[in-house]
């Protein structure tokens, strides 16, 4: 016990970052996210802390205020979705603290979190969604090109993020059931199905694969890969995407995730129901998937009309 009051704070925060990978599954973007959020909290500290120093710090003499304090902070230099999110590496690593015994007491589970701001992420209508996708389908024979193509075929037919879809791997792919086999956050496991549009896309990419990688494929098991053979990132995918939009000649700069987004709109204007749409997103809670669903005042007067008793 002793050994471990001897800890720094920024020995604590190493410890809690390999808690979340090995024993919470966490997912690395969490993690970094959090070992980012952590660290600043202990800058914060040591300019109002005398002789608290992140190396050999006391994180026993941190107290409700200090985090109250962050917050405050945190509001005033970031969004409010990113100090919430700051709030809860908080919490979740002194939580951890208060199991390993190491102090006694939580100081970040009585402070509020800060109350969201609705907005809606972007999306696209489907005429958009179509344009998109033909910009993409259009004008280039290249093995990048057939890669690009399939990319945005499957992220938009299945509804994947954009780090499920850099982890894709052949073997997930079934084409005789059409289905995909999806690796979620927190190591979840799902099945969605794929368009045929989607695998046909994905057949011809996979012809032009060696063309593509002319150096060898360094991840054979990867279905999205870089011209060195190595499995795609998410930030290529999204510098792809950028310029696709250009190409469509879209007014808005969408993400990886609103193409996300726009396929969750999509089936549920359609008429899909909203516990279909939440195990196709993979979402554990339904409250998560009626942040990424809305419709539009059309779209409900149409419903309001043909299922309302007394609406004629």
């Amino acid at each position: 016990m002793q050994r471990q009051r001897e800890r720094g704070f920024h020995q604590w925060v190493e410890a809690f970052a390999h808690h979340l990978l090995v024993e919470r599954n966490a997912s690395p973007n969490t993690v970094r996210a959090y070992l980012a959020d952590l660290r600043q909290f202990g800058e914060f500290c040591s300019e109002r802390l005398s002789g608290w120093r992140q190396g050999r710090a006391d994180v026993t003499r941190i107290e409700q205020d200090h985090v109250r304090g962050f917050l405050a902070w945190s509001m005033s230099q970031h969004e409010k979705s990113s100090a919430a999110r700051k709030l809860s590496a908080l919490k979740r690593f002194f939580a951890f603290l208060e199991s390993r015994g190491v102090r006694a007491g939580n100081p970040a589970s009585a402070v509020l979190t800060p109350k969201q701001d609705k907005r809606l992420p972007a999306h696209l209508t489907v005429d958009d969604m179509f344009r998109l996708l033909s910009a993409a389908a259009e004008g280039n024979s290249s093995p990048a090109a057939a890669r690009d193509r399939a990319m945005l075929e499957v992220l938009y037919s299945c509804g994947l993020r954009v780090s499920e879809l850099v982890g894709l791997d052949w073997a997930d792919v079934d084409e005789r059931l059409e289905m995909v086999r999806v690796k979620g956050k927190g190591g979840k496991q799902r099945i969605v199905p794929i368009g045929r549009k989607a695998l046909e896309a994905l057949a011809a990419y996979r012809e032009s694969v060696a063309e593509l990688c002319p150096r060898g494929v360094r991840d054979p098991a990867a279905v999205f890969l870089n011209r060195r053979g190595t499995r795609l990132t998410t930030r290529s995918v999204a510098r792809l995407l950028d310029g696709y939009v250009c190409r469509a000649g879209l007014a808005t700069k969408i993400s990886p995730h609103a193409v996300r987004h726009s396929f969750a709109t999509h089936l549920l204007n359609a008429g899909a129901d909203l516990r279909a749409i939440q195990e196709l997103l993979g979402h554990a809670s339904l409250s998560t998937t009626q942040r990424y669903t809305h419709l539009d005042l059309d779209h409900l007067t149409r419903v309001y009309d043909r299922t309302h008793p007394r609406a004629q």
